[in-house]
């Protein structure tokens, strides 16, 4: 492949280890790319060209004296702006927090760097991350770079249409309603949704605690699943800043062992219809794992409506109660996004102390009862959402002949965070308009090596990972 942008992280790597490429080199395509792009896509709102350049100078200086060296040794990477990056915005897209630069690195972005990757940037972001969208008042909308009149999806769209367009070898993303998942299905890449505490949420504006804790985390976003799995494998681990952190040591299953897991696949959840190519991109993957020596049976699991009511109530109603008093004298700084975000947390049920309590013993009610029936599929395959990529301010769509809501077209992606189950996303189909279809692969908690070893085995399958029109040579 001639653009070394699109290498897969670890083939970058590689390269760089056996002196067939320089990091300077691989960073220097980077801005290139960036210079070239992001006018476009506004996927980054803060690089420093300079810092990643002497970064990689002592990167190339350290394959020169033999150093030992990360398994991301040079790899150039992007972080999400809710997300702690010493030296860079640290906005999450509001104007509350406009010129707000961190002071320190996040632990999961000491530990990229311990691994040798390099920071390029932090990137785009709805305000306050509400949305599976991109926007904002301070930096305005980020595009899709399969459509520049489409999103690339939120809450961390900047991160997946930096890493689609090959501006980013991979890079991180938060994901408390499918905002790594969706963002992932639009844009044609992988991303990963861990267990919550299984990659620490330190340093992560809104902050992880109280219902957040249960069900936002931040995880790896890459254009390949072996991207995935490193940044994965450098990330993860306890941290006492994180209130769900466990010591989980990383196993991975042998080929055996995966090929053993029951995956149960559902087309639709019975009550949101999704469109014709998302059906058409399950069953292919349903197919695809069968062929590889997967038993795949059909199966709905029960439970989902009520976890997804009860989502709405952790997410959009008290989200909604945390976020509204930011801004009382102050109003005229919300973003509309936002300010429609808002809008629907109002119209939710108050909660009271007591019915707040009574949906936290809901949750692991219907919890327990979800992981109950994974103990026959231990691996479910389902859509990521109703919709591929969607045109700029878009609310409803029209579904074999059934209104689908905004909030409504996303509940594929929400049940498990409410329920706290590792996903990741691969792509897998196209729609009619070439648009990228991802398909989720859902596991129980603490178990994303075996998430991960069967996303492999479906993108092995599938291999449908493609270059964006807008990277086409001669385009852009």
């Amino acid at each position: 492949m001639s653009d070394l942008t699109f290498l897969p992280a670890v083939e970058m790597a590689r390269q760089i280890r056996e002196r067939k490429i320089s990091a300077v080199e691989l960073v220097d395509a980077h801005f290139q790319k960036i210079d070239r792009l992001n006018p476009k896509l506004n996927a980054f709102v803060h690089v420093d060209a300079e810092r990643a350049r002497r970064e990689a100078k002592r990167a190339d200086d350290a394959v020169l004296r033999g150093d030992p060296l990360g398994p991301l040794h040079g790899v150039p990477v992007s972080i999400k702006s809710s997300v702690e990056v010493a030296g860079f915005r640290w906005e999450c897209g509001t104007r509350l927090r406009a010129g707000m630069v961190s002071a320190q690195d996040a632990p999961l972005v000491a530990r990229l760097r311990a691994a040798g990757a390099i920071v390029l940037g932090v990137t785009n972001t709805p305000e306050l991350l509400m949305a599976w969208e991109t926007d904002n008042l301070l930096y305005g909308r980020t595009n899709s770079p399969w459509d520049l009149e489409r999103t690339p999806g939120g809450s961390s769209g900047g991160e997946a249409a930096a890493i689609a367009a090959g501006m980013s070898a991979g890079g991180v993303g938060s994901d408390g309603g499918g905002s790594i998942r969706v963002p992932a299905h639009f844009s044609g890449i992988c991303g990963l949704k861990p267990t919550p505490g299984r990659i620490p949420a330190t340093g992560h504006f809104p902050a992880s605690g109280g219902p957040f804790a249960l069900i936002g985390m931040v995880g790896p976003m890459a254009r390949t699943v072996a991207d995935v799995k490193v940044l994965f494998e450098v990330m993860q681990g306890p941290d006492e800043g994180d209130s769900c952190a466990a010591p989980v040591p990383v196993s991975w299953p042998t080929e055996v062992e995966v090929k053993g897991l029951r995956i149960g696949y559902f087309e639709d959840d019975g009550r949101t219809p999704v469109t014709a190519e998302t059906r058409a991109a399950v069953r292919t993957a349903a197919e695809s794992l069968r062929r590889a020596g997967f038993q795949v049976e059909a199966f709905r699991p029960d439970g989902l409506d009520e976890a997804r009511e009860l989502w709405k109530k952790f997410f959009v109603k008290v989200g909604g109660m945390l976020i509204g008093p930011m801004f009382q004298g102050c109003e005229h700084d919300i973003s509309p996004i936002l300010k429609q975000f808002l809008e629907w947390s109002a119209v939710e049920p108050e909660l009271s102390v007591r019915s707040l309590l009574d949906a936290w013993f809901r949750r692991d009610e219907v919890r327990a009862k979800f992981l109950a029936q994974m103990k026959k599929y231990p691996i479910l395959l389902c859509p990521a959402a109703a919709i591929p990529a969607f045109r700029h301010g878009e609310r409803t769509w029209r579904i074999e002949g059934k209104t689908v809501n905004y909030l409504d077209a996303w509940s594929y992606t929400e049940w498990f965070n409410l329920l706290g189950n590792p996903a990741a996303v691969v792509p897998v189909g196209r729609s009619s308009e070439g648009l990228p279809i991802g398909v989720q692969i859902v596991g129980r908690p603490w178990e994303e090596e075996q998430v991960l070893a069967v996303a492999a085995a479906l993108e092995k399958e599938c291999g449908a990972w493609r270059i964006p029109p807008l990277c086409w040579r001669g385009r852009g």
